[in-house]
């Protein structure tokens, strides 16, 4: 029986010494001191290939064999090509946008009226449609220009002498829109021979320059000419 106990003391420490060992051998593994009087440590990896993780890639074959000034030539041509496409397509978008923008040809036709004065009648007004507006046309007599001149222009709201409101004393033509709230003023109406717009009051002379009521302006004057003799083109 001692005998069976000390050989179970024996193989105990056996054991015991064996366990103890194996973390001195693992620590010494570990790490390798090249030098007792260097600095630097060196380590070994357990990964494949991974020294090669420290190595800088190679571009050489991805390098140009050409000077640097044929690569800069080559850069500026293709800065100046796509400079020339992009300057290219910008004017042509411009151009396409202004094309529809600008009015169509039905529009251009009524953007001008021509008018026959040989139709019109001393002492007669005629009123035609421009633009959707009237436009009101007057073939005056010689007193009603004689009228209209000697009106004193520095009593008037709006001052303006009857010579800038026409190119023939004979003619006169305005839009026909009163210049309070844009009613329609009745002509051969009025306190002064011209026209009455009878919405709010306003009166106007034989030469469309306001006299009375809340109207702030004259009648206005559009764009017109007179191309021939008899003729008249409005717009």
């Amino acid at each position: 029986m001692a005998t069976l106990t000390n050989a179970s003391r024996v193989c105990l420490r056996g054991i015991t010494r064996q366990s103890a060992a194996a973390p001195v051998r693992a620590l010494a593994t570990s790490a390798t001191r090249q030098d007792s009087s260097a600095t630097a440590y060196t380590y070994g990896t357990a990964f494949k290939g991974g020294d090669k993780g420290n190595q800088v890639p190679d571009f050489s074959k991805y390098m140009s064999d050409k000077s640097v000034s044929s690569n800069k030539l080559m850069g500026y041509f293709m800065v100046g090509g796509m400079g020339a496409i992009s300057a290219a397509g910008a004017k042509s978008t411009v151009e396409e946008f202004l094309k529809n923008m600008s009015a169509s040809a039905d529009v251009l036709a009524m953007a001008k009226v021509e008018v026959d004065l040989n139709a019109i009648p001393e002492g007669k007004n005629v009123i035609i449609k421009w633009r959707g507006k009237p436009i009101f046309i007057r073939h005056r007599t010689e007193s009603e220009i004689a009228e209209a001149n000697k009106v004193n222009i520095a009593s008037l709201r709006d001052p303006q002498s009857d010579d800038d409101r026409v190119k023939k004393p004979e003619w006169l033509v305005m839009l026909g829109v009163c210049t309070h709230l844009g009613c329609v003023p009745i002509g051969e109406a009025g306190d002064f021979g011209g026209w009455f717009c009878p919405c709010h009051g306003s009166h106007y002379d034989i030469s469309g320059r306001i006299r009375k009521g809340p109207a702030p302006l004259n009648l206005e004057i559009p764009e017109y000419d007179f191309p021939e003799e008899g003729k008249l083109v409005v717009g």
